[in-house]
């Protein structure tokens, strides 16, 4: 196939289709589509009219201004040949590792082609950072050859804090391995004109991929951002375009109508939300499970603004019907080739008691390209049936600002005021919103002299819960497969027992997913944050701080964003060790919570 070619349009269209089985609902989507016919929805979406989503000026020329990743299938398969050389340049100069540091649609896509495909043979061995943790730093860095390893600079607007903190400490690391050649070890990829592009030149890194400018970050994944790092692990990355160019509407004379299945998702998704099932819940085959963080932050940070939502619910496993409220639609993302037989079973069992269930299967590992940009359009029109741009996160900047804010106070007083906890038992400290101090207040003035314990606080904070509402976990804590397993753990007490949907992010990643949601989508949340004391810290170069204070500063940063959204958020500060700390919030979910009921 040459380079600028298109797939062939025989059957396009019925390659691509999904299955949905949305039982009562059905009559509400051929509504929703006849009312997109009436007005060329899909017409307009190809020919990039902003009016789908908003109508003020402000809005027009901002989204006008991010829908370059429609055609980026299109644009960047010239692109293919140029990135397989470089690949070969940066192997034949001997490097054996690559490390990419990025935050949100900068790291994800990356991430999901390391887990997916792996490291091809005599390709680079590619780790992703998107984490301040200093366990997780000092722990990468010890399996690093440093001079043999290559460093992706990624970010869109060139001054991510998280980004450029990780590229201060490795470069220093590299420049003590090798002198002033550091900056050779260095790449970066952002947006011409932003202040990594001067640094870049400065510090003379080996190159600088310049991105389109008209394409946010969580919808990058086919441009330099995502094609790069999957160039270096070997990844066919042509193949990877041509999948998702299927989906442009010269592959098929239908692609430009509303029988496009990815406008056809976009409107199930929209109109269920509507109608209250904005839960979509995904389940996929264990070898594709890390798509689920893509598009996890693609949906959330979409749809959730304005007090709009499409809550994205991954890492929850199937469950019986009964554990589940009226608020869900399923996904089940499944490679052809993986036996899913648990989850074909429960879903079967879903359907049948009337939830919509929405099928997908992958014939390959490559049809990964298929998907970004399926789920791609289908947000995007999700989102155009809100009223909502996708392509803006209003909510974010809060929690940047509260953390900068912290930051500054460091440096004048050498310390990051917080609060006493407001109870403290098993070497874990309480912080809580103003229902739990209230809460504290009540229980002082009437109990005497019984001692409150933890789990009766954590119980009323569980209470609180209402039909349709969900539970997110916030752990800035090293996102280790113990931790996760403990976390999993909690969050599948709760969703057993209390019947609502729940999250788990580990911080400070989740605030570039998540965090949008959690913030702006409407008032349904319950949050439990999660913290605790470092045994050993780093030095940030030409800074201040640590990443120690920087995570403990961006996780008070949200934890006072959401107060002030008047979010019920209870924050746990494990001080004598996160396992023994895990293990404990376990043992008194178990206490707070209700017996759930028996399921089949």
């Amino acid at each position: 196939m040459s380079d600028s070619s298109l797939p062939s349009p025989a059957n396009a269209l019925d390659r691509l289709r999904h299955v949905a089985s949305l039982g009562a609902y059905s009559s509400f989507l051929e509504k929703r589509l006849a009312q997109m016919r009436r007005q060329n929805f899909a017409r307009r979406f190809w020919a990039k009219d902003a009016t789908l989503w908003k109508h003020d000026k402000k809005s027009l020329e901002a989204i006008r201004q991010r829908l370059g990743w429609l055609f980026v299938a299109q644009s960047m398969r010239p692109e293919c040949p140029a990135l397989a050389d470089f690949a070969q340049h940066v192997r034949e100069v001997g490097f054996t590792h690559a490390v990419l540091l990025g935050m949100g649609g900068s790291s994800l896509g990356a991430e999901v082609c390391r887990r997916t495909f792996g490291v091809a043979p005599g390709f680079l061995d590619l780790s992703v950072l998107d984490s301040t943790d200093p366990a997780v730093i000092r722990r990468l860095e010890r399996n690093l050859p440093l001079d043999r390893t290559l460093f992706l600079v990624s970010t869109k607007s060139g001054t991510t804090t998280e980004t450029l903190c990780f590229f201060r400490y490795f470069f220093e690391e590299v420049r003590q391995h090798i002198g002033d050649r550091a900056g050779s070890n260095f790449i970066a990829i952002t947006d011409a004109g932003t202040p990594l592009v001067s640094l870049a030149a400065e510090k003379r890194f080996r190159r600088t991929f310049l991105n389109p400018s008209d394409i946010g970050g969580r919808f990058s994944v086919l441009s330099y951002f995502g094609l790069v790092p999957a160039a270096l692990l070997g990844v066919d990355i042509g193949e990877l375009l041509d999948r998702a160019a299927q989906w442009l509407p010269y592959a098929d004379s239908r692609m430009a109508t509303e029988d496009h299945p990815a406008i056809q998702l976009g409107a199930i998704l929209g109109e269920m939300g509507l109608r209250g099932r904005d839960k979509v819940t995904f389940f996929l085959s264990p070898s594709i499970a890390s798509f689920g963080n893509w598009v996890e932050q693609l949906i959330a940070e979409s749809t959730g603004k304005e007090g709009k939502d499409v809550l994205p619910i991954v890492g929850e496993p199937p469950a019986a019907p009964a554990v589940y409220g009226r608020d869900r639609v399923f996904v089940h993302l499944r490679l052809r080739s993986s036996k899913d037989g648990e989850i074909s079973r429960r879903l079967a069992a879903l359907e049948a008691a009337g939830h919509p269930v929405i099928r997908i299967e992958l014939n390959d590992l490559l049809d990964l390209g298929t998907e970004f940009y399926r789920w791609e359009v289908a947000t995007a029109v999700a989102a155009a049936l809100q009223k909502t741009n996708p392509f803006d996160e209003p909510n974010v900047q809060e929690s940047k600002d509260n953390t900068n804010r912290l930051l500054r106070l460091f440096e004048t007083h050498q310390q990051i005021p917080e609060p006493p906890p407001l109870l403290r038992e098993s070497g874990i400290g309480l912080h809580g919103d103003s229902r739990a101090k209230a809460f504290l207040r009540r229980w002082m003035s009437r109990s005497g002299r019984r001692r409150l314990r933890l789990h009766e606080v954590l119980a009323a904070h569980c209470r609180r819960a209402r039909a349709g509402a969900y539970f997110a976990f916030l752990a800035y804590l090293p996102p280790t497969p113990q931790n996760e397993k403990r976390l999993q753990q909690l969050r599948l007490q709760t969703r057993d027992a209390v019947r609502v949907a729940t999250s788990l992010g580990f911080g400070p990643r989740y605030l570039h997913s998540t965090g949008q949601f959690h913030k702006g989508g409407p008032p349904k949340g319950l949050f439990i944050e999660i913290t605790a004391a470092d045994k050993a810290d780093l030095p940030i170069p030409g800074v201040s701080y640590t990443f120690g204070l920087l995570k403990q500063a961006q996780a008070l940063g949200d934890l006072e964003a959401l107060q002030s959204r008047k979010r019920p958020i209870l924050r746990f500060h494990l001080e004598k060790g996160v396992e023994k700390g895990l293990q404990q919030l376990v043992r008194w979910m178990k206490l707070a919570l209700p017996m759930p009921r028996k399921t089949h």
